[in-house]
């Protein structure tokens, strides 16, 4: 069945660190724009839409959409700002959501957190059981504030998972984001099944849920973006190792 995809993108002052290469702003673009590939590339009618959490209020940059084009370009009109509005986006996303074209798409948000989540654990509950109410899956990135939010969102995935439609992904600072989002659940979809209807020999996925074969300039696309992130971070690394003690 096709699916609409809502991901919220953190873009408040938090992620200009650069505790993920080269800042979880940059790492969280990257991993958002394979997961789009991927998702507009598993099934013919699924759509993906992006929204940010961050700045005067939550804002819609691109309505769910076919188009793999218009969300890989509106990622250069965002601005980092601000603080992240985690229930404000969400509710955004849910209308978002709930006023697609095909009404027979399953419904999905994708949540990025990379900032310190303002809203208590009981408000967090409250907007999950809502969610679940309404059908909506929800898969939830956590990276550079784990430790305080790890509660918070453990609460809310346990809230929002209807039969382990939904995830709850953490990643530490040290991997590439992109590298573990697309050996997790949230690329590889429900079943394990991202490879579209007929997937590679054997059964498995085919690498960033797209066939090579159907769209080679996009599985390249995707497989350049991936090896300039794992460069930047091999130059990162080698610079901090090489600065020495006075550094």
């Amino acid at each position: 069945m096709s699916e609409c995809t809502a991901v919220l993108m953190d873009n408040s002052e938090s992620t200009r660190s650069g505790d993920y290469v080269p800042t979880r702003f940059s790492a969280q673009t990257d991993a958002v724009n394979l997961l789009a590939g991927a998702k507009t590339q598993a099934h013919p009618e699924n759509t993906v839409g992006v929204l940010t959490m961050a700045g005067k209020t939550p804002q819609v940059l691109v309505t769910p959409t076919q188009d793999l084009g218009r969300v890989l370009n509106c990622m250069t009109e965002i601005d980092v700002e601000g603080s992240s509005n985690f229930s404000a986006a969400v509710q955004i996303a849910q209308l978002a959501l709930k006023h697609r074209q095909n009404k027979n798409q399953r419904q999905r948000v994708v949540i990025f957190v990379a900032s310190p989540i303002k809203e208590d654990r009981e408000t967090l509950v409250k907007i999950a059981k809502k969610l679940k109410k309404n059908s909506v899956a929800v898969d939830v990135v956590s990276f550079g504030c784990e430790a305080d939010n790890d509660e918070k969102l453990a609460a809310f995935h346990e809230a929002v998972n209807s039969n382990n439609n939904s995830h709850l992904v953490t990643v530490p600072p040290g991997p590439v984001l992109s590298d573990v989002l697309i050996g997790s659940p949230i690329f590889q979809g429900e079943g394990g099944d991202f490879g579209g209807a007929g997937g590679a020999e054997g059964g498995a996925p085919y690498e960033f849920g797209v066939d090579p074969n159907m769209d080679p300039e996009l599985a390249l696309a995707l497989r350049v973006s991936l090896e300039e992130e794992r460069a930047r971070q091999n130059v990162v690394e080698g610079t901090a190792g090489g600065a020495g003690p006075s550094g």
